[in-house]
């Protein structure tokens, strides 16, 4: 019997169509992570840049370039200019979470130590600064300036929700839009700021950003749980050990009666946290209902996505942005 032949993701075909513009992008990246006068840097850099990811909004700032026409090699500059926003603030948030994982590989703060990935963070945010002042955009520095400083708020506002049943969804909503939608926004938004598209096309990618973003972030979440299925697996269930207020746990406090309400007091306020509590989570999200709710959430803000696409030129790349923003809640199946 024949294997059915493996269909492309949306992003890997957003790799292939842009496989010229992001190859410019890798080589900026790796020509500004390097340091003449310090070589824990570009070994720090290199060690989460190269780690495998898959560089989706680099891909976005091109894509949204691309797709309003622009002809440039200045939204390569932004494009890198987003990775380095974004691998500075893993680098600084595995310190935070004292995470020992990423993407499969021993964290840089745990292989080096927490002061070297603090710093080479901050270099790489200064890297990243020099970039988008080399466009010569200056709505484009106001625009990716503002996504550091509001990311950076995210992680703080997050730090204080953490472990806070009194976190509401609005403040989650806000944590959500900080540390992940803001610097999605941002990517698709100067694309088209580069490329001197109209502003309503400029509008459109900004919501598109920022709806693929949150609905990215929920999708992430749920995954952190196994998905819809709840199933238990490698990794599952770090956001509860970390007691992370995410979506479904805070939909679930909602609804707790006193004795679930005092389970979740012991295991994600007070943090004593027992044998088999990552299953009575599990089994009292699905009681709620609160992770399939958290997924028509996440598919209603990938319906927000499509829909922003609309003011956008038909084509290729803004009809796999739309299987994009499918594709994200389809990894929840």
């Amino acid at each position: 019997m024949n294997t059915p032949a493996r269909v492309a993701t949306p992003i890997e075909t957003l790799q292939s169509v842009l496989a010229e513009d992001m190859a410019a992008v890798n080589a900026l990246i790796r020509a500004r992570m390097a340091s003449e006068h310090a070589p824990r840097i570009p070994e720090v850099t290199a060690h989460l840049v190269e780690a495998g990811g898959k560089r989706l909004r680099p891909l976005l700032t091109l894509a949204a370039a691309r797709l309003c026409g622009y002809q440039g090699f200045d939204h390569a500059r932004l494009a890198a200019t987003v990775e380095f926003i974004h691998t500075a603030t893993l680098l600084h948030d595995d310190v935070v979470d004292e995470s020992e994982r990423r993407r499969g590989r021993p964290t840089a703060n745990l292989l080096w130590d927490n002061k070297s990935s603090v710093l080479v963070g901050d270099y790489l945010f200064a890297r990243s600064f020099q970039l988008m002042v080399e466009t010569g955009d200056l709505r484009a520095l106001n625009i990716l300036s503002n996504a550091a400083a509001v990311i950076a708020e995210g992680e703080v506002l997050q730090l204080t929700a953490a472990a806070s049943l009194a976190t509401t969804e609005e403040i989650y909503l806000r944590v959500v839009r900080g540390k992940t939608a803001a610097l999605f926004s941002a990517a698709t938004e100067v694309g088209g700021v580069i490329a001197k598209a109209p502003e309503e096309q400029v509008l459109a990618l900004r919501e598109y950003g920022d709806a693929l973003g949150v609905s990215f972030q929920i999708a992430d979440d749920l995954l952190d749980y196994g998905g819809i299925s709840a199933k238990l697996g490698k990794n599952v269930g770090d956001d509860f050990r970390e007691r992370k207020m995410s979506l479904p746990v805070i939909r679930a406090v909602a609804g707790a009666n006193a004795e679930e309400r005092a389970f979740w007091v012991r295991a994600i306020e007070k943090g004593q946290q027992r044998e088999g509590d990552l299953e009575t989570a599990l089994e009292l999200m699905a009681h709620h209902g609160s992770l399939e709710s958290a997924r028509e959430t996440a598919m209603e803000h990938a319906a927000r996505a499509r829909r922003a696409l609309a003011p956008l030129p038909a084509g290729q790349i803004r009809a796999i942005l739309s299987d994009l923003a499918d594709f994200v809640v389809a990894r929840l199946d």
